[in-house]
């Protein structure tokens, strides 16, 4: 395992797994990471001699297959693509040419990765690739073989909270919650964890702490999951960082641990996690933010109990991972490299 690092240094689990840290790079520092990608594609000998004993070569995201390319050599080579950037569908050069880079790359791809399919229809349809696509959705992983369980919550009645968790880019969320929690007068709070960019929300906290009703308790690992959600009565699933694109297409991770935890997750109805909830007649799907706030704020109890009622319905299956799911995964990995 290798890649570029977000802080001064791995962290402890990926540590425990031996992981090379190519260097750290910075939120939306584009030029910088391209910059980094093509010296580690140039000047790649440590990468080769640490991957020499490896079958198969994956690569997670568009920077880390252009290094993988330059060091795969006949191994099959797996790309998991869990966002479509903007860079990669604007009209300007710098788009452009990061799809030439892509174009280039997508054909020697053995096997794509992907957790979404409008990914596949409004992106990798139109592409040159040539491998078979599997759909991987964020479903969580049952930690130490258990699976997660709803949370035992109380009765629903107001202040009601919404959790906005994960990594935390968007501004017009942020602006948004600030005015809900106002709005509510006390009938709405909201709970934030995570990990906020810099570049995007350098007042954040601040931000945060200057509004009553909104509490940011930090970044959180996997097993704080159900404490946090515990907490919810909803949960945040409106993403318009990437309006119209990525934020559309994508199937985020809080979809999946909302409802595996017992909290109602908030969607658009125009967008895939939208459609999601809608096939599974689960969650509060709305037209627009300003809906998103007047059912919020207008909710009764006997609603939250419905939309509760609703989410427990949905087949563990959908939100959780299970053995056979992991092995057939494993499988469509492993029986490339005897081909």
């Amino acid at each position: 395992m290798a890649g570029f690092c977000r802080d001064d240094t791995v962290c402890d689990a990926l540590a425990a797994r031996g992981a090379l840290s190519l260097g750290q790079s910075r939120d939306a520092a584009l030029v910088s990471r391209a910059s980094a990608t093509l010296r580690e594609t140039i000047f790649h000998r440590r990468l080769k001699a640490f991957f020499r004993d490896c079958d198969v070569i994956v690569a997670r995201n568009l920077e880390q297959l252009a290094i993988a390319r330059a060091i795969v050599g006949k191994r099959p080579l797996v790309y998991e693509c869990l966002d479509i950037h903007r860079s990669l569908v604007g009209q300007g050069w710098g788009s452009r040419l990061v799809r030439a880079v892509e174009g280039a790359l997508l054909p020697r791809c053995d096997l794509l990765i992907t957790s979404s399919p409008a990914f596949l229809r409004n992106h990798f349809d139109h592409r040159p690739l040539k491998a078979k696509a599997l759909l991987v959705e964020n479903k969580l992983l049952p930690e130490g073989g258990a699976a997660p369980s709803p949370v035992e919550r109380p009765a629903p009645a107001p202040p009601y909270t919404v959790g906005w968790f994960g990594m935390l880019r968007c501004k017009r969320t942020l602006a948004f919650l600030q005015q809900l929690v106002r709005r509510g007068e006390g009938r709405i709070e909201v709970l934030i964890a995570g990990k906020p960019s810099p570049a995007e929300l350098p007042e954040f906290e601040g931000e945060v702490e200057a509004t009553p009703g909104m509490t940011y308790v930090g970044p959180y690992s996997y097993s704080d999951l159900p404490e946090l959600y515990g907490r919810c009565d909803f949960a945040w699933s409106i993403d318009w960082f990437e309006e119209g694109l990525n934020s559309k297409w994508l199937l985020p991770n809080r979809l999946y641990e909302a409802i595996a935890f017992g909290a109602i997750p908030i969607a658009l109805g125009e967008v895939e996690a939208g459609h999601w909830l809608e096939r599974h007649d689960a969650g509060l799907i709305v037209a627009d933010g300003e809906m998103a706030a007047q059912r919020l704020l207008d909710v009764d109890p006997a609603e939250v109990a419905t939309m509760r009622e609703s989410i427990a319905r949905i087949d563990r299956g959908e939100v959780i991972c299970g053995a056979v799911e992991c092995g057939e995964l494993v499988h469509s990995i492993a029986s490339l490299s005897v081909q």
